[in-house]
């Protein structure tokens, strides 16, 4: 079973995690799934980037990204050779280090 790393984040996961992920879920679900509090304004379904995350290590292990995660990627605050959008990247089976950027395009969170 792959394991995430969350990098920490000020805010969102302070100290980071270590995470086992069943293959297929995506780094969206697997987040909420273990407390970690990633935006995600559209409800995972590929419409905004607020769930915009960096694959730091292991980016092979996952599915190219699609079109349209490309163009709503291309809208992302902090774009970066890493970025996928959480929602969209399934885990595969290889471990993987994601780092959640500082800021979303979302001017307001729903929970602050």
């Amino acid at each position: 079973m792959p394991q995430i790393i969350f990098l920490p984040h000020e805010e969102v996961c302070p100290e980071g995690a270590v995470i086992d992920a069943e293959p297929g879920m995506t780094l969206c679900d697997v987040a909420l799934a273990n407390g970690i509090e990633i935006e995600h304004a559209c409800e995972k379904s590929c419409a905004c980037t607020t769930c915009h995350v960096y694959v730091r290590e292991g980016a092979g292990s996952l599915a190219e990204s699609s079109e349209l995660e490309d163009d709503m990627l291309d809208k992302a605050w902090g774009l970066d050779p890493d970025s996928r959008l959480s929602c969209q990247a399934r885990v595969g089976n290889e471990d993987l280090v994601i780092e959640i950027p500082r800021y979303t395009i979302n001017m307001v969170s729903e929970h602050h």
